[in-house]
């Protein structure tokens, strides 16, 4: 399965109405809250292709600039991020691909400075329990695009709790990541975005 880790819940965006420009800017005020609240999650992830095909796995994120997507036994698969870079390891072939987290399109999550609503819009939903916002630079295109879904909730960072996100690469090849069992800002070790790399035995990043 090609690895593209962007994605999320289409089926709750109905186009409605653009909101008025105040609504735009009070809603990517509260999720650019959510972000900066949320300083570390844990959360069970699904991942589907463009093909339909699921991966199931666990997600953990620590800011800033730190995930890592470790999928379920049986898959040679896994996505670190370690502050500075984001690595993607198949474990079959013992490769290993490395961008920048900025350029990745999972920027917008791993880093709480930035400043979403410049480069950010409202996308229109169906209920007034579900946020839905996308990510795109359009000077940077192949950074891809994220459109992220948060539904509400109190007990959340941000008033705000993240279902998931749909990642859209240059390619328009289309990544759906739904999240469950959701937990925030509970201590997350440094070694938990350490990894063994394939093309070194024994080696360790």
């Amino acid at each position: 399965m090609t690895i593209r880790p962007l994605a999320v819940l289409a089926a709750v965006a109905l186009p409605l109405a653009l909101p008025a420009a105040a609504q735009q800017q009070g809603t990517l005020a509260q999720v650019q809250q959510h972000l900066r609240g949320a300083q570390t999650m844990t959360a069970s992830f699904a991942q589907t292709d463009r093909a339909g095909k699921t991966l199931n796995g666990t997600l953990t994120l620590k800011k800033p600039g730190k995930v890592r997507f470790q999928y379920e036994k049986g898959v040679p698969l896994l996505i670190v991020g370690d502050g500075s870079s984001l690595w993607f390891i198949d474990y079959s072939v013992k490769q290993v691909s490395r961008w920048p987290v900025k350029n990745s399109p999972l920027g917008v999550l791993l880093n709480p400075d930035q400043d979403i609503s410049r480069f950010a819009k409202v996308v229109p939903t169906g209920s007034p329990d579900v946020v839905s916002i996308e990510a795109h630079d359009p000077k940077r295109p192949e950074y891809g695009r994220l459109t992220m879904v948060f539904a509400r909730n109190s007990a959340a960072p941000g008033g705000l709790m993240l279902q998931g996100w749909v990642a859209l690469d240059s390619q328009n090849n289309r990544t759906t990541v739904r999240l469950t069992n959701q937990r925030f800002n509970a201590p997350v070790s440094d070694g938990t975005f350490r990894w063994n790399d394939p093309r070194n035995r024994g080696g360790r990043r």
